[in-house]
């Protein structure tokens, strides 16, 4: 988790673009970052973190300025549903390991 932080974090900074990363569960030790949003779903439970995920986006004033990142199809399409964009994990992946 922190690795991954880490990648978004100086994506984050170079693209200007605005992230949060959802876990299933409060990191231990926290991960803390100012420039990456670290979220976690209120009850570490299967799938949870997708819920909160989903949440987020049907709270958002713009779903569709949002892009998830996931491989899961499930979320991916509760994500589309909510008029978010998503893009394959595989992908992004590729793109903040370039960094």
């Amino acid at each position: 988790m922190v690795r991954l932080v880490g990648m978004l974090e100086r994506w984050a900074a170079s693209s200007g673009a605005d992230v949060t990363v959802v876990f299933e569960q409060p990191p231990t030790p926290p991960i803390r970052s100012t420039v990456v949003e670290v979220a976690f779903a209120p009850r570490p439970k299967r799938d949870s973190a997708d819920d909160e995920i989903v949440r987020l986006l049907v709270a958002a004033a713009e779903p569709g300025a949002i892009r998830v990142v996931t491989s899961d199809l499930w979320l991916s399409d509760r994500a589309h549903a909510a008029g978010a964009s998503v893009e394959p994990s595989a992908a992004f992946r590729a793109l903040i390991e370039e960094l």
